[in-house]
């Protein structure tokens, strides 16, 4: 299971042992924290941790062999434990064969093949906890249910949303973001758009802001201007992308859905905040219904081009882009 599902499912007894497999740190940390809390609760003297570039199978299962002093239970954690598995699997492919009972073996590891005998043998009699990057959907739930269960705030869907385009999708970078979003709600505990856009990402959050309202307000100039500054001072341009979908994403959505309901409905049903809602609006009307259905294509195009589909410069891909989304051009 993944590590947000594992970090709130009912998981009694804990098997024998459990392998903590990906890249998010925070995720590990977390995960491991409720192995400790089910297995040995506050006794951290019932914890031991071994490197696994250091260590040997033979020091690993004396550990867990050897029961301690106050508890009835033991933790053994090998960290890093990539060359660990790979120079001891047949070892622990017997250990897993007839494990000790009341200890729990922990494998901290990046990879994983699921088609050894030893993967195997885990994904039958032990746990796998998935430790790896969240995307989409996925990931913007566990961030608005992290905010409501670690830092006791709601996180409004859009600022979930602005917050990973902003941060990425590290779970250690966003639970630090949301430390700090918390503090700053305060008593209101609640974690707005605005919030984000005030405290996430400096004044080049603030200029890329500027940069989308040039756009929307088709002050060309402007909005060169600010890409210009922006790229200047080195922001990734597909990072410029992604605040510029961010916000005209929601202006495609719109425009589809005001076939069927007037375009206010449609803008505040697509998300867009409501101080920017008749600007949007206008934008919407200047530009047309014509250039408004290719505004989704415009982005797209944008994408496949940054990732290696165009032979254009980076920054003209942006320009052209500006310039496409304020209906300067087709």
């Amino acid at each position: 299971m993944h590590a947000t599902e594992f970090l709130t499912a009912p998981v009694s007894p804990v098997p024998p042992v459990a392998v903590l497999l990906g890249s998010q740190r925070h995720l590990k940390r977390a995960a491991l924290a409720r192995l400790q809390s089910l297995v040995i609760g506050d006794d951290e003297s019932s914890l031991t941790r071994f490197a696994g570039r250091e260590t040997d199978l033979q020091t690993v299962t004396d550990e867990l062999r050897t029961l301690p002093m106050w508890c009835d239970h033991r933790l053994v954690l090998v960290d890093e434990a990539d060359e660990f598995v790979s120079k001891f699997r047949t070892g622990l492919e017997k250990y897993l064969a007839a494990p000790i009972r009341k200890s729990v073996l922990v494998l901290d590891v990046s990879a994983w093949p699921k088609t050894t005998r030893l993967a195997k043998q885990v994904s039958q009699t032990g746990l796998e906890i998935d430790c790896n990057e969240l995307k989409g959907v996925a990931l913007l739930k566990w961030l608005g249910d992290w905010a409501r269960t670690g830092h006791n705030v709601v996180l409004h869907r859009d600022a979930a949303a602005l917050l990973v385009e902003l941060v990425g999708g590290d779970c250690g970078l966003l639970d630090q973001e949301l430390a700090k979003l918390a503090a700053y709600a305060g008593a209101r505990r609640q974690i707005t758009c605005e919030d984000v856009r005030a405290m996430v990402g400096g004044w080049r959050t603030e200029t890329t802001w500027a940069m989308t309202d040039a756009v929307r307000d088709g002050c060309v100039a402007d909005a060169l201007a600010a890409l210009e500054q922006l790229l200047e001072a080195g922001e990734p341009p597909l990072k410029l992308l992604g605040g510029i979908s961010f916000v005209f994403r929601k202006y495609a959505w719109a425009t589809e859905r005001a076939r069927h309901v007037p375009l206010e409905t449609a803008l505040k049903e697509a998300g867009v905040f409501p101080q920017d809602q008749r600007a949007a609006a206008a934008y919407l009307r200047r530009i047309g219904r014509e250039k408004a259905e290719q505004l989704l294509t415009a982005l797209i195009a944008a994408d496949t081009g940054l990732k290696g589909a165009s032979r254009l410069p980076d920054r003209l891909q942006l320009e052209w882009l500006l310039l496409r989304l304020c209906g300067a051009v087709r």
